[in-house]
């Protein structure tokens, strides 16, 4: 079936009310972890969980490292939903489908949107291990996940994006990071299509138009989120470099334990931003 005559709104609709039925309760706050960074479920004292291949019009994530499990519990005393993996265009899914379960959350009751991903970067400040806070973004996949049919039940036909990812998030993860001497980075996160990873040029370029980081996710999700109105935190794992003299190369496994090495950090701070919220 093509795309333009399917019915988001009632496939959404079918989703959340299946989700509903299926857990005692419903968060505010939601957390989409991403490649190497799926391990922060051990904090999470698990309620439930539901495999995405028993959810109504999920799609299933392909990608080694995500697990693909929807998970509601208690990290540190806040009542959460997380992502335990995420879909990506590369896997030959439509943006509408990567983002999918954004839509599901929402219409589930979730205000806040906590997103990690791990990022390559091109910034010669940072080193592999590193933790950026993104501040901003920059939209180079080929397909928006807005384009088609808007329905005005979800948002603005034209959504601004002036604030992509709340100040105020931004600065109590700053000073989270301060009180705990953890090196936290700030920067853009460059969003493209994948799944090659990048070429020296391609590094250079990306910097030289305004990028710190580089990565093959996160920007439809933060796109669609704050297309209804969600408040948007985002934190990159530095797992790769390039764009400078040297480049590091990384292989898919380099990227699962650079994030997972990073892990320990991103989740205290994680923790502690949801405490705040």
């Amino acid at each position: 079936m093509q795309e333009e005559n399917i019915n988001w709104l009632e496939k959404i609709t079918h989703t959340a009310n299946y989700i509903s039925r299926r857990v005692a309760k419903l968060p505010d706050t939601a957390i989409i972890l991403g490649t190497g960074l799926g391990e922060l479920v051990d904090h999470i004292k698990i309620e439930s969980d539901i495999r995405y291949q028993e959810i109504p019009n999920f799609p299933v994530s392909t990608v080694e490292g995500h697990k693909g499990r929807l998970i509601f519990g208690y990290l540190g005393d806040k009542y959460i939903m997380a992502m335990q993996g995420r879909f990506h265009y590369y896997e030959g899914y439509s943006m509408k489908e990567v983002t999918f379960p954004v839509r599901v959350m929402h219409a589930l009751g979730v205000k806040t949107l906590l997103v990690s991903n791990a990022a390559g970067g091109m910034n010669p400040d940072f080193k592999i291990g590193d933790l950026m806070v993104i501040t901003d973004h920059i939209n180079l996949f080929p397909e928006h996940p807005l384009r088609g049919h808007n329905y005005s039940e979800l948002g603005p036909r034209f959504p601004a994006m002036g604030e992509a990812y709340s100040r105020h998030l931004i600065a109590q993860a700053r000073a989270i990071a301060q009180a705990h001497g953890i090196t936290l980075r700030e920067g853009v996160y460059v969003g493209v299509q994948g799944p090659t990873f990048e070429t020296p040029a391609e590094y250079r370029f990306f910097h030289v138009i305004g990028g710190d980081a580089v990565g093959m996710s996160t920007v439809p999700e933060v796109i669609v989120a704050r297309h209804m109105d969600m408040q948007v935190f985002g934190i990159s794992v530095i797992t790769d470099l390039g764009g400078g003299a040297e480049i590091v190369e990384a292989s898919h496994e380099d990227v699962q334990k650079a994030a997972a090495a990073a892990e320990p950090h991103m989740t205290l701070i994680m923790k502690e931003l949801i405490a705040r919220l």
